[in-house]
Formats: C-alpha cells, structure tokens, sequence
C-alpha cells in the first residue's frame, strides 16, 4: 500500500503517513464472497428440510384420515343402515374395495416416506439427499397447492449449475 499524497510506502494498520503526514484512507471491507453464498444457501437448505419434515407429517396425517373414511365407505358403515344399492352394505365388489384401499395406502406411506427421506437427505446434506428432494418435487408438484408450492421451491433451491456446486460444497 501506497501513500495517496507523497507515494511512500505505507505499512498495513499505519493510519498516517510517515513521510508527509497525510491521513490514509481507511481498508476497503472485503466484498463477500464463496462463504457469505454458503452459508446463505445452507440456510435456505435447512429451511427446505424442515418443510420437508413438516409436509411428510401432513401427508401421513392427511392419508390416515381420509383412508378411516374410505375404509368406513367401502364398508358401507359411513352412511349408517340406511343405505342400499350397489355401495351399501354387502353391495360393494369384494375384491375391489380391500385392493383399492391397499394400493391407496402404498401410495401414502411411499409419498410420505419421500418427503420424509428428502427432509432427512437434505438436513444432513447428504449427496443423495438432492437427488430424492428433486424427485420428490416432481412428484410433488402434482398434489396442489401444499405440494405444487413445496415442489416449486425445491427446484428452485436445488436445480441449476451453481445450486449443484454450492450443494457439493456444503
């Protein structure tokens, strides 16, 4: 560093030049840079997880109410002893309803086990832990508006070259 009036050398700290007296200008703070992005984007992973944590709750919860109403449905308990015709008691196909039901609860306890997974992968940073996120994102896009808007903001926060770089560094 150099005097801005007489050109002499300055050594770093020194507020005054020696030779002509002069004030020196004060250090320039240092412009933030691959740290101050880490941990912004560690940040915004962080709150990813959590919501992640928070929407597989939701939808076991969400699951297991509506499938003790399907099941009360399918059993022809739902409406009470007043109701006959095909879906009344003893009306409904007997092979169907229990197979339904049983594909429906795998696809409840798989969506809730991804978002559960990516919650978990992405808490801990894992390298796969972006990948299930993503695909869970797409996934998830498809259950609106709870589902569509998690969706959204895990590809926004996840995809794209830089996204993937700060990832791996985390």
């Amino acid at each position: 560093m150099f005097c801005s009036g007489c050109g002499q050398a300055v050594a770093p700290g020194q507020t005054v030049c020696a030779q002509c007296g002069r004030p020196l200008a004060a250090p320039v703070p240092p412009v933030p840079g691959l740290e101050f992005e880490l941990q912004n984007y560690a940040g915004k992973v962080r709150a990813l997880s959590v919501v992640w944590f928070l929407y597989a709750g939701l939808s076991l919860l969400a699951g297991v109410i509506g499938m003790t109403f399907a099941r009360q449905f399918v059993d022809g308990h739902f409406f009470g002893f007043w109701m006959h015709g095909p879906w009344g008691p003893g009306g409904f196909p007997p092979f169907l309803g229990p197979a339904f039901l049983h594909l429906v609860w795998v696809v409840v306890i798989v969506r809730s086990g991804m978002a559960l997974m990516a919650g978990w992968g992405l808490m801990e940073r894992a390298p796969w832990g972006r990948v299930v996120a993503i695909v869970a994102a797409f996934l998830g896009i498809l259950k609106f508006p709870i589902g569509t808007a998690i969706g959204v903001w895990t590809l926004v926060v996840l995809m794209g070259y830089r996204n993937s770089t700060l990832y791996d560094q985390l």
